[in-house]
């Protein structure tokens, strides 16, 4: 049995989604790519509160195969959270569904609907069946398809929000290195001098060192981590101002960065 959802945060658009369908009705219009604006508003209205986009037709790529599902919804980081496909109501919805799982269609957070009924899928197997003319089952239906997360998504959300919480921490720690290596490291101070002519060039004739000194600290908590994540050490030799940080940093790193052992997992192998 599905968790009892409350339809208030969605009330408005699903109260609009039924009354796109009574248009729909009094005009005579069944067919899929007439009805299924309706849903898709729905989704829509209701994905943008969780933090989602619906990103509707998206190609994408299954086993050599390419499919096109009606939406993908993706959250802030571009990960896709769901799926959504509609069919016409003439359509036998489970032979549909059958149809599409043969041709390789994501079950891992997928709405299937036809404006009557709707089938979520999630990890491969269907969770849960509603009658769309009853608005508790649709609030149902919306509140398992937004709060479900893949495993691995649930544990990168919730290190992505630890991060977050200790980056004021983690900033100050970086400046106070640097600053004291503006004192003491030599070899910091003269790679230093080279990168900041750089950025005077490049960047801007009048640029400060605070600024300078605030785009290594971001350049540590950021670009490291996410270059170690998806392992390309190539990630920051694309352009001279990414290559002359790392330069920068691998003088502080020689020295005074070498005793902050949290950040040593950030280090390049």
């Amino acid at each position: 049995m599905p968790p009892t959802a409350t339809i208030k945060p969605t009330q408005k658009a699903i109260q609009n989604y039924y009354a796109a369908l009574k248009i729909y009705d009094g005009l005579y219009v069944s067919h899929e790519t007439g009805v299924r604006t309706a849903f898709q508003t729905l989704l829509n209205d209701t994905a943008r509160p969780n933090g989602w986009t619906l990103i509707t037709e998206q190609t994408l790529k299954v086993g050599g195969k390419t499919i096109r599902p009606d939406g993908t919804l993706r959250d802030e980081f571009n990960l896709p959270r769901g799926y959504w496909e509609s069919k016409d109501t003439a359509d036998d919805l489970d032979n549909e569904i059958r149809k599409k799982i043969a041709k390789g269609y994501p079950l891992s957070n997928t709405i299937f609907e036809d404006t009557r009924y709707a089938a979520l899928y999630q990890d491969g197997h269907e969770r849960f069946r509603a009658d769309l003319t009853n608005q508790q089952a649709l609030a149902d239906l919306l509140n398992l398809f937004f709060t479900y997360a893949e495993p691995d998504i649930e544990g990168f959300d919730q290190a992505v929000g630890e991060f977050k919480e200790r980056v004021p921490e983690l900033a100050k720690g970086l400046a106070d290195k640097i600053a004291e290596a503006h004192k003491t490291n030599k070899k910091f101070q003269t790679a230093y001098a080279t990168f900041y002519e750089l950025c005077k060039t490049a960047l801007n004739p009048n640029i400060s060192q605070a600024a300078v000194d605030e785009m290594l600290v971001q350049h540590l908590l950021t670009e490291r981590l996410i270059r170690k994540i998806f392992d390309n050490p190539e990630f920051t030799r694309r352009n001279v101002i990414a290559a002359e940080v790392e330069k920068v940093i691998d003088a502080l790193v020689s020295r005074s960065f070498v005793s902050l052992t949290k950040y040593s997992h950030m280090e390049r192998t």
